[in-house]
């Protein structure tokens, strides 16, 4: 039987076995102190590692670690949209603030005006008292409203926005009610005795009251007034004025020369109809103070 191949061992020449020096590359130990071997015995460095990054693939990565962390993406997107749909909606807002109420791209342009007849558009506007190019948003509407209102003419007024550059007025004049001979013109006044016009002349189709100050405080201008608001149809065709002297003597002047003697405001609806009634008989004074008992002459 051959013996089979050398196993790396040499005997020396002195029967003792040992490793085969020349069976593979030094090691690099020396035999003077262990140490690495160099040419000059000056500890000469092998070469530098060098690292480098390599992206693992998506097959590297186990399913259940994607899963949990696909899962934890979306917690964290779910809970900052709140957050970033809020403060878009404020820029949104503060941008839609700055543009109406900052600046003058929606700024006023136009006043219009409805339903003045008694006072001219041109009045209106400058009671409003809104510069052209204010913004729109910061024109106070009730303010506006209020100064248009304290025309004399004018009963009430309101004012609203007409986008992107306007104003409405819409005007509500004061109807007259009578008119009141004073310093040789007619002041006109209203159901509650406001006067709000003065005319040279005696305006047709409205009665005429005769009373010191006319003027809604005036006790003889209210009790004028309630004494016409309580008339009939024929009375008022027959009325030539209403003389109020004080407030128990009133008077009411027909055409024709005939008076009705009326006394106070009280009981108007009462005398009216009882004053009616007696305008055929053949008297020029008729005294319905007291309507129960009526006087002639």
């Amino acid at each position: 039987m051959s013996p089979g191949p050398a196993r790396g061992r040499t005997t020396g020449a002195d029967g003792g076995t040992g490793r085969r020096t020349g069976a593979g590359p030094a090691r690099g130990r020396g035999s003077g102190g262990g140490g690495r071997t160099s040419g000059d015995g000056g500890g000469r460095r092998g070469p530098a590692r060098r690292w480098q990054l390599v992206r693992a693939g998506s097959d590297a990565v186990p399913a259940s670690t994607r899963r949990f962390m696909a899962r934890a993406r979306q917690r964290r997107v779910r809970a900052a949209l709140p957050w970033a749909v809020a403060a878009g909606v404020l820029a949104l807002a503060g941008l839609v603030a700055w543009t109406l109420l900052g600046t003058g791209l929606f700024g006023v342009r136009e006043v219009r005006v409805a339903g003045a007849e008694l006072v001219t558009p041109v009045q209106v506007r400058d009671a409003a008292a809104v510069p052209d190019g204010t913004p729109l948003a910061r024109v106070d509407l009730a303010a506006a409203a209020g100064r248009i209102g304290a025309l004399p003419a004018v009963q009430r007024a309101t004012v609203t926005r007409d986008w992107p550059d306007a104003l409405v007025v819409t005007v509500t004049e004061r109807t007259p009610a009578a008119t009141v001979p004073r310093d040789g013109q007619f002041v006109v006044v209203d159901a509650a005795g406001v006067v709000f016009r003065t005319l040279p002349e005696q305006p047709a189709g409205l009665p005429v009251v005769r009373v010191a100050r006319p003027g809604p405080d005036d006790q003889d201008t209210r009790a004028a007034l309630e004494v016409l608001a309580a008339l009939t149809p024929r009375l008022r065709d027959e009325l030539a004025d209403v003389t109020v002297e004080g407030l128990a003597r009133i008077t009411l002047r027909l055409r024709g020369g005939r008076e009705v003697v009326w006394g106070d405001a009280t009981r108007s609806a009462d005398k009216a109809r009882v004053a009616t009634a007696l305008l055929d008989r053949d008297a020029d004074r008729i005294d319905v103070s007291v309507p129960d008992v009526v006087t002639l002459r």
